[in-house]
């Protein structure tokens, strides 16, 4: 979508491009800090280089460490306990590359032998999630442009053969779902199924899963948003019995009851306030570590939206809605000691980063947005 804040744009464009340069050449402070705070990677969507930062969660600065490894990359996601960092790529035939980790410097060198997920002849919009299971050992991706879920067989921390390729059915009414287009793959509580969230489909599809063998197999069941609404994240909450679907177009939360395999709708929250008459456009969704709240994230009126979760009934109760920091805040990520999160603004090149009341849920912008290049994913590096 075209930037409306072109002179902004152009400022916080320039302040990117200078940090574009790596951070540690030649000047001691930045290399002190490079070894001190826990490490972040921020990948631009469709960008050809991953940037490395530093977070201080005593104090909420984050410190630009430049490029750290040339990559095509869409989405990353880290191996659990290795120095391994998982990048999905923009490439014809969904391709997923891994690259270790320095863990002194941020640095990345590519591993392994990169992963096909599609046959090719897509039109490259590539692969748009990964995760890990963690029990099954096996990498889930989303591969947005050719409508499929694939897992991916971890051995030794390497990505092989797909285990499995299960691929979508169906369209929506919007010209962006001419077909299906899978944005993210999660399992659930039990580990039996594979959850499949199709932005085209207008679908979340109820796959199996066999966690001895990391296959997802083909399933019957399916829950239908409405026509239009888009698909495109979706999370359990602990108590296992609810789940949230973030809808991307039509910009809302739907909270829905999870029994036996069968999603059933109970709720339906608008990300945006009522005076907002742009287009709308839901992009991340996230859940705190104890359950008590949800956070979503809105490109449409550049927010981010705080909800609170009953704790018996999963139902939600609007907390927040606060400025991003930026424009079009493409993803977050929540750090794991739970008391900050951080906003990508991919069309204003800034990542905001914001104190989380973790009693009230609220968030607080925590000094000036820091410039990176369009991010649009980021990845705390724990190992």
């Amino acid at each position: 979508m075209p930037d409306s804040h072109p002179s902004r744009r152009t400022v916080l464009g320039a302040a990117a491009a200078a940090a574009a340069a790596p951070l540690l050449a030649g000047v001691p402070a930045a290399r002190a800090a490079a070894r001190r705070g826990d490490l972040l990677f921020v990948s631009p969507w469709k960008g050809t280089q991953i940037y490395g930062a530093r977070f201080d969660a005593g104090s909420g600065a984050l410190t630009s460490l430049g490029p750290v490894g040339d990559a095509p990359s869409n989405w990353t996601a880290p191996h659990p306990a290795k120095p391994l960092l998982y990048v999905g790529s923009s490439e014809d035939g969904g391709i997923v590359h891994t690259y270790a980790v320095d863990r002194a410097t941020g640095a990345l060198t590519r591993t392994g032998t990169p992963v096909r997920t599609d046959g090719g002849g897509t039109a490259g919009g590539g692969i748009s999630y990964l995760g890990v299971d963690r029990p099954s050992r096996t990498l889930l991706v989303a591969n947005f442009e050719a409508g499929l879920a694939a897992s991916l067989p971890l051995a030794k921390g390497l990505p092989g053969t797909p285990a499995s390729v299960v691929a979508d059915t169906g369209s929506g009414p919007n010209p962006r779902q001419n077909g299906p287009h899978v944005h993210h793959v999660t399992i659930d509580p039990s580990g039996r199924r594979a959850l499949v969230a199709d932005f085209g489909a207008d679908r979340v599809f109820v796959r199996g899963f066999d966690r001895s063998t990391g296959a997802i197999t083909p399933g019957s069941g399916a829950y239908a948003s409405a026509p239009g609404s888009g698909p495109r994240r979706i999370l359990f909450h602990p108590r296992g019995r609810t789940a949230y679907v973030l809808n991307e177009l039509s910009g809302d939360l739907e909270t829905l009851g999870w029994h036996d395999g069968t999603l059933t709708p109970r709720q339906r929250l608008a990300l945006d306030s009522g005076a907002f008459t742009g287009a709308k456009s839901g992009a991340e969704l996230a859940l705190s570590g104890d359950g008590r709240f949800v956070y979503a994230s809105s490109r449409g009126e550049n927010v981010l939206v705080v909800f609170a979760a009953d704790g018996r009934t999963g139902l939600l109760r609007l907390v927040q809605r606060v400025p991003s920091g930026g424009l079009k805040p493409w993803s977050f990520t929540l750090h794991r000691g739970g008391g900050w999160l951080l906003a990508a603004n991919q069309a204003s090149d800034t990542v905001t980063v914001f104190a989380v009341d973790r009693r009230k849920g609220t968030l607080s912008a925590a000094g000036a947005p820091v410039p990176f290049p369009a991010p649009a994913c980021l990845t705390f590096f724990d190992r």
